[in-house]
């Protein structure tokens, strides 16, 4: 843990394998502060679009705590032409073992913030720079898990894949045999997510991570308050409870998959 850190020093290690720090309320230096004292030893902080990529970076430089992972997202894929996917290989090529993979990308069909045909190309684009960049590659789906899973299917086995705020519960056997990582956010806390949950209970270990996805979807225990990295723990605790395991048993096999697929 680095200098300065008040947890436990034999308390497991936690990490929040996705969050977005520059949308946090309270001042960045605060939130790591408090993410540290609670033994959250690594944050994947992610760039939602690629001019955020040099911020993501710096903040990375910043914290010892923090890395980045770059990319743009699917509500943002008009943004993904050849400058911004070269503002993207740059920032990772700068800051090596600082930038641990691309994304988030993938398909939204719930907000549909650009045309599907824009989110797939730029969704094929930051496929194809994770496998030349050997990243793993973050991605993003919301009522798009056919389209999604079709893109990836020509994508299969070449680097990591993670399924940022796993949500696709009726997809749960295809994505295990594919060996997708599923990350679990906040919302698999919250009462009505019994399909959700099911999901997260039959997961295999190797395959499972968890994340705050914050500002956003703050676990049941603080629901209404602004999420930050701190409140990982709270998912960490109910994903423990429903897989039958300790929190800290199940904090030890997130940081373990964490570190094979982030390199960290």
């Amino acid at each position: 843990m680095p200098a300065g850190a008040t947890a436990d020093a034999c308390a497991p290690a936690v990490v929040d394998t996705h969050c977005h720090l520059e949308l946090c309320a309270a001042p960045v230096d605060e939130i790591v502060a408090r993410a540290r004292a609670g033994g959250v030893q690594r944050i994947a902080n992610v760039a939602l679009e690629p001019r955020q990529a040099v911020d993501a970076v710096t903040l990375a430089r910043r914290h010892d705590e923090v890395f980045a992972i770059v990319g743009c997202h699917p509500n943002s894929a008009q943004l993904l032409d050849d400058d911004g996917l070269r503002a993207l290989r740059e920032a990772v090529r700068a800051a090596p073992g600082l930038v641990v993979a691309i994304g988030e990308t993938g398909l939204d069909y719930y907000r549909a913030g650009a045309p599907r045909e824009t989110q797939v190309n730029a969704f094929r684009r930051q496929l194809e720079l994770a496998a030349e960049l050997s990243l793993p590659v973050v991605v993003h789906s919301r009522e798009a898990a056919d389209d999604t899973l079709a893109v990836l299917a020509d994508y299969d086995r070449r680097t990591p894949v993670v399924l940022h705020c796993f949500g696709m519960p009726e997809r749960i056997a295809e994505c295990v045999e594919r060996g997708y990582y599923c990350s679990f956010a906040g919302n698999v806390t919250y009462p009505a997510a019994q399909r959700l949950r099911e999901a997260a209970r039959v997961v295999p270990d190797e395959l499972l991570l968890v994340e705050t996805d914050a500002p956003f979807l703050s676990p049941q225990p603080v629901r209404g308050r602004p999420n930050e990295p701190s409140n990982v723990r709270h998912t960490l605790a109910a994903l423990a409870e429903l897989r039958g395991v300790s929190a800290a048993e199940l904090a030890g096999t997130v940081e373990r998959n964490a570190r094979r697929v982030f390199g960290w």
